[in-house]
């Protein structure tokens, strides 16, 4: 009989098991889906507020920076 009841909840935690799973599966489809939503809105806003439109450069401290290089004459 404690065979027959073993067997009966290893199959019940089983199904428990993969039940988690599935609903795991869904949240993990739901968040990539509602990223890539949140990312195209993002790049959208970010284009109609001149974001990425114009120039990609981005100004450092306020100022920009040259990088002069030098040449020895020996």
């Amino acid at each position: 009989m404690g065979a027959v009841v073993s067997c009966i909840e290893s199959v019940f935690r089983t199904i428990g098991s993969v039940l988690m799973a599935i609903v795991n599966g869904i949240g993990n489809i739901l968040h990539a889906i509602i990223s890539g939503i949140v990312a195209f809105f993002d790049i959208i806003i970010s284009f109609f507020t001149c974001g990425y439109c114009g120039t990609r450069r981005r100004r450092v401290g306020g100022t920009r920076r040259h990088h002069h290089t030098t040449t020895s004459r020996i």
